[in-house]
């Protein structure tokens, strides 16, 4: 009878270790989810300011009363920019832009030269922010120094006009990033010593400039 007793209770505790262990394996908690780090994406909000280099194709009309001329005046150019960037949404950026350039863009004749020298612009600036390009399109107000200088001539004046590119900007490092535009400059007419002068011009940038 002691026998039986023992035998039952062994069996019992038998059981129930093995409940209990099997419960324990099943009941284990689950392991938490592993976190994912996302790059953050690259922000063109803020400041910036930078050089630029390039080339511009000029083109003057002259009128006097009586003789019309035309002629090209092409050359490099050497610039510094700065401006400021607003961003609206995950893509859209607004912005403020100002430079001030030289253009080597004289001709000489001989008897002397004529040409446009220091100029710079003021514009409103559109984009379109893909990370780290930054596609845009920008207008405004631009003038220009044109010079006549010769034998007893010694003339400078200031052509103003409106101004108006694309380009794209490209984000090297979090703060330094590269461009590429085109602009049309429209310096408008002016009479300088007699002659009604229309200068136009075609202008290919590239420049290298710092996020604040």
């Amino acid at each position: 009878m002691i026998k039986s007793i023992l035998i039952g209770s062994v069996a019992a505790i038998a059981i129930s270790s093995s409940v209990f262990a099997a419960d324990a394996v099943y009941e284990a908690p689950a392991e938490p989810p592993v976190a994912v780090e996302t790059a953050p994406q690259f922000s063109w909000t803020g400041g910036y300011a930078g050089i630029l280099t390039g080339y511009g194709w000029g083109d003057g009309d002259f009128f006097d009363g009586t003789t019309a001329a035309n002629d090209d005046f092409d050359g490099a150019r050497l610039g510094a920019f700065a401006g400021y960037n607003w961003g609206f949404g995950s893509n859209a950026i607004v912005g403020l832009e100002g430079d001030l350039n030289y253009d080597w863009n004289q001709n000489d004749y001989g008897v002397g030269e004529v040409g446009t020298g220091l100029n710079g612009s003021v514009r409103a600036r559109l984009g379109y922010a893909m990370d780290r390009v930054l596609l845009y399109t920008a207008g405004g107000y631009t003038a220009t120094n044109f010079k006549v200088e010769g034998s007893g001539i010694d003339e400078s004046t200031t052509l103003h006009g409106w101004t108006v590119g694309a380009g794209v900007d490209y984000a090297l490092t979090d703060r330094v990033f590269t461009r590429l535009e085109y602009r049309y400059n429209d310096f408008s007419d002016k009479e300088v010593l007699g002659v009604d002068t229309d200068f136009d011009q075609h202008v290919v940038n590239i420049g290298l400039a710092v996020k604040f």
